[in-house]
């Protein structure tokens, strides 16, 4: 019994060892390598740039009032369409007590002054009848009388306008009225029913009563960095992608590059400006975050290869194209890339097959 054991423990051993070894020399032999091979292919290269940027109205105009007062009526929302002239807003004057004294006591004098014409003139008519005074002395009596009547009636006029924002002889321009300037969509009326305003002057820029855009007139405005910006000329085709419309695209045309940079997170950026060809039937809102990718450079119909395949030395460029003898490194020059695929500009043609990346 014993022999037997001491038997199956050295054949353990033995197996053991054996198999270390074996195991040791199959791992120290040399892998098989093989790779990917494939062919040159024509396709269209193009050298693109991202900018970000947002959808806005080409005119956006702020709507103010030509006099202070208080907001009486609202009679438009925010989302309606307006047309130029047509009312947005009624305003309540709420007049100046000092120019409203003023104002009646113009009135007050000018009827005391046309009282006095219209006595002047009743004395020099009797005496003209009676041939007492001469022609050109009656006419400027009525020319008086005429004069006294005229400022009498402006004086009112500018008594109604102080004390009600408008005058009964000009009803239909007035300023208590407020009206748009331009046919569009309103995008915003930032106040309500009883809030006061106040008309723009040097000191103050006024109060914004309704903000209106035509909304058939949009560009894309975006930034793009120096080292691009180079690149652009106007009038360059852009795609625009707005991403809150199920990635809705559609095209631009590169229409301003602004001047001047500004520096934005340590880096300079340059305005640019696209006019914006929305498809019928879509509806874009003011403000939309957009994304526009524009060609910077295009190589049509050429040979290209994936660029992971290529092999750098120094200034060369090489490939391993598959001969008679194996793979043999061959020299190529190279064009315009797209990150994924490069030109192959001369050392190889469509025929060749190239060796591609090693198989795992």
């Amino acid at each position: 019994m014993k022999k037997f054991l001491k038997i199956l423990l050295a054949a353990i051993l033995v197996a053991l060892f054996g198999g270390t070894f074996y195991y040791l020399w199959r791992n120290s032999r040399p892998k098989e390598v093989s790779y990917e091979e494939i062919h040159a292919e024509r396709a269209d290269i193009r050298k693109t740039t991202v900018v970000t940027g947002k959808i806005q109205p080409r005119d956006e105009v702020n709507i103010k009032p030509q006099i202070n007062g208080i907001i009486a009526e609202l009679y438009k929302e925010a989302g309606q369409p307006v047309a130029a002239g047509e009312v947005i807003a009624k305003l309540k004057v709420i007049p100046e007590m000092s120019s409203l004294s003023a104002a009646q006591s113009r009135v007050r004098l000018a009827g005391i002054n046309l009282s006095q014409a219209k006595t002047n003139y009743e004395r020099d008519l009797k005496l003209h009848d009676k041939s007492l005074i001469s022609d050109d002395e009656f006419e400027r009596t009525a020319q008086a009388l005429a004069q006294a009547k005229e400022e009498q009636a402006a004086a009112q006029d500018a008594l109604e306008v102080i004390r009600d924002g408008v005058s009964s002889s000009n009803a239909k321009s007035s300023s208590t009225l407020v009206r748009s300037t331009i046919s569009g969509l309103i995008l915003d009326i930032p106040v309500k029913v009883g809030n006061s305003v106040i008309q723009a002057n040097t000191l103050n820029d006024g109060t914004t009563v309704a903000t209106v855009a035509d909304m058939n007139d949009l560009i894309f405005d975006g930034n793009i960095d120096e080292t691009e910006v180079g690149r652009l000329v106007e009038g360059m085709p852009m795609v625009i992608t707005v991403g809150a419309l199920q990635d809705l695209s559609f095209g631009a045309q590169l229409e301003y590059i602004a001047p001047k940079a500004v520096e934005s997170n340590g880096t300079n950026q340059f305005e640019i400006k696209a006019a914006v060809k929305v498809p019928e039937g879509n509806r874009i809102r003011s403000g939309y975050s957009a994304n526009a990718e524009i060609v910077l450079q295009s190589a049509e119909n050429v040979i290209s290869l994936p660029e992971s395949v290529l092999e750098f030395s120094g200034d060369s460029t090489f490939v391993y194209k598959v001969g008679a003898a194996g793979y043999e490194k061959t020299p190529v020059k190279t064009g315009l890339s797209d990150g994924l695929r490069i030109e192959i500009v001369s050392g190889i043609d469509e025929s060749d097959t190239i060796r591609g990346n090693r198989k795992l």
